[in-house]
């Protein structure tokens, strides 16, 4: 570059450029590592090929040798070294790059959270740029946590906050759904000020629990004006983590819990999604032979935060000293936070309750027992009452976000 300046017509395509040199940068990362774990396993399926196994036999991980590994060695090495080179390149060309606006497109952000919300873990593992960092937002912008950063980002705050937390593969901005948003509408019948937790869905329910805990807490000693309550809404795993914070909150003696009045649950799966488990039954499956045990890790391409949602796991404990892919994994039940008021909605695409007798299909995620914090082992039952509890007939799992049912149900409730 010699230090020049950029061509006015350089200057003007970055400037109007959605893209931003961090997208570019994570992008290029993201596709070397991909490229290297495609190489590695279709080694791994010549080198089983090769050993000729029965159907059923037991597969290896082992790298091919000779002639044969050192072409996939070659392969490997040829794409870090590509991969350096771009870094390098970018890393130049970022000063011309950022002469684009900081505000990011809607477009941009469904993007970003479908992304991180399949592979979120291994962007924040990797320190990809395109992993979401936890922040709470107000009108889609972050929020800077110290009492002159809150006046400046929220004019008029109030002293009862709302707080809403996405589900997986979701931002911040997915709340507001064919010109609904349950924050905005909750503010203005009761006074609430909304605020929204922006994430990386595809950590794990404790690690987010964790930060959103140590968030909370920055809030509310940063708050501009004496707390008066607290409300959380979480959707589908949004609430999973709203309840792991709660818990993790409590180890730590952190004071926001003190103002926690009323959590509501809306889609939440306290006891697991079926569709999570249909996924893992598909791995089983290709594992049991060797010539097929390589695609199954194409089956295991899937975040820390999916594999949560088998049985609705929000601890450490859960995951940390087992294999997050296992058939059956053990889960330690956790109570709901003492002294809240907590409410749950299930949504059925049944259009009436039906038989008494036979269980509600659930909303084509959750099933109704779940997000009802029902279970037949009564260590693992949340006992919410049942004046606390609200079934939607009618309704998908995104439909919860703007039903005219769900909002007055809400209202109800909180205001």
């Amino acid at each position: 570059m010699g230090g020049r300046n950029p061509s006015p017509a350089l200057a003007a395509m970055t400037r109007k450029s959605p893209i931003r040199p961090a997208d570019i940068r994570g992008v290029s990362r993201l596709a070397i590592d991909a490229t290297i774990g495609l190489t590695r396993l279709v080694e791994n399926m010549h080198h089983n090929i090769l050993r000729t196994p029965g159907i059923l036999g037991r597969h290896t991980q082992e790298p091919t040798r000779g002639i044969t590994g050192l072409v996939y060695r070659s392969i490997q090495g040829v794409t870090r070294l590509v991969g350096s080179g771009i870094d390098a390149l970018l890393a130049q060309l970022t000063p011309l790059l950022d002469q684009e606006p900081e505000a990011s497109s809607g477009a941009r952000e469904a993007l970003l959270a479908a992304l991180n919300g399949v592979i979120g873990d291994h962007l924040a593992a990797s320190d990809n740029p395109l992993a979401i960092p936890m922040q709470l937002r107000s009108n889609g912008q972050p929020l800077a946590l110290t009492r002159p950063g809150l006046a400046a980002g929220i004019p008029r705050p109030g002293g009862r906050i709302l707080l809403l937390l996405h589900g997986l593969c979701m931002n911040d901005l997915k709340w507001r759904r064919n010109g609904h948003d349950h924050g905005e509408a909750l503010a203005a019948a009761a006074g609430f000020t909304p605020l929204y937790l922006h994430y990386n869905s595809g950590r794990h329910v404790s690690t987010n629990g964790r930060a959103f805990a140590d968030l909370m807490e920055s809030l509310v000693q940063a708050w501009p004006v004496p707390v008066e309550e607290l409300v959380i809404i979480g959707h589908s795993m949004g609430g999973l983590v709203a309840h792991s914070a709660c818990h993790y909150a409590r180890l730590r003696r952190q004071t926001w819990p003190r103002h926690l009045q009323q959590l509501v649950f809306l889609g939440t799966p306290h006891h697991g999604a079926p569709l999570e488990r249909g996924g893992n039954w598909l791995t089983v499956i290709l594992e049991r032979s060797p010539y097929t045990a390589a695609l199954a890790r194409l089956g295991k391409i899937r975040s820390a935060g999916i594999t949560d949602l088998r049985h609705g796991s929000i601890l450490d404990e859960d995951w940390l000293h087992g294999d997050r892919f296992a058939r059956s994994r053990k889960r330690i039940p956790v109570p709901l936070p003492e002294g809240v008021q907590c409410y749950a909605i299930a949504a059925s695409i049944a259009t009436t309750p039906g038989d008494p007798g036979k269980p509600l299909p659930g909303d084509g995620l959750v099933p109704v027992r779940s997000a009802l914090g029902q279970h037949s082992d009564p260590r693992l039952c949340l006992d919410i009452p049942e004046s606390q509890q609200w079934v939607g007939y009618g309704l998908h799992h995104l439909d919860l976000l703007d039903s005219p049912e769900v909002y007055e149900q809400l209202r109800k409730w909180l205001c």
